[in-house]
């Protein structure tokens, strides 16, 4: 019975983040540090220790995010540097090659993990959404637009992992954030765009 007031819990709380994600709003980072308090219970009682691990690393990157939306920017005027919140963008090419390797390291490294060390019943897909979403995580904070589409992945191959784990009400949230993350991409294009003109 607990255990499901705390995944109704982390639902409410995930469907503010989420909104405050698509209104680009920094208020998330707030959110990002409550939701994932909730659910280092839920995965660890479900013995989904990918997702575990991953809620700790997002209490982490949550300051990094703060930070790097509020202070990320900086443009040198004449007289003064004036500090203005990180602005939507595409991420550099440059950077997708280092961010595959990245995530292939954490892919095969978590699964390693999972299967010496755990008894997860399910080490390839935890450690995949897990991987993945670490690599999110970085895009949001920098603010590329991109991490829309990598949210996308990763929510619907979460979703049927939540399902497979009896955790419907969390699966609900992950199609809910897969079908938001597509017009979430859009918004941010559409702001991107606006920014920039």
């Amino acid at each position: 019975m607990f255990e499901q007031f705390l995944e109704i819990a982390g639902v409410v709380t995930g469907l503010i983040y989420l909104w405050l994600e698509y209104k680009a709003s920094i208020y998330l980072w707030i959110v990002s540090i409550i939701m994932p308090a909730i659910y280092l219970f839920i995965f660890y009682d479900a013995g989904l220790y990918a997702d575990f691990g991953i809620n700790i690393y997002y209490l982490v990157i949550a300051l990094y995010g703060w930070l790097s939306w509020q202070y990320g920017f900086k443009l040198i005027g004449k007289k003064e540097t004036v500090i203005k919140e990180l602005p939507i963008t595409r991420m550099p090419k440059i950077n997708w090659f280092g961010v595959v390797i990245v995530y292939l390291i954490l892919q095969l490294f978590i699964s390693w993990l999972l299967i010496e060390y755990t008894n997860s019943t399910v080490p390839w897909i935890d450690s995949f959404t897990t991987a993945l979403s670490i690599v999110a995580m970085w895009m949001l904070a920098r603010k590329y637009v991109e991490q829309w589409l990598v949210w996308i992945v990763v929510d619907i191959v979460s979703a049927g992992l939540y399902i497979y784990k009896e955790l419907y009400f969390t699966a609900g949230l992950y199609l809910l954030y897969a079908i938001i993350a597509i017009f979430g991409y859009y918004k941010w294009h559409k702001m991107m765009f606006c920014e920039n003109n």
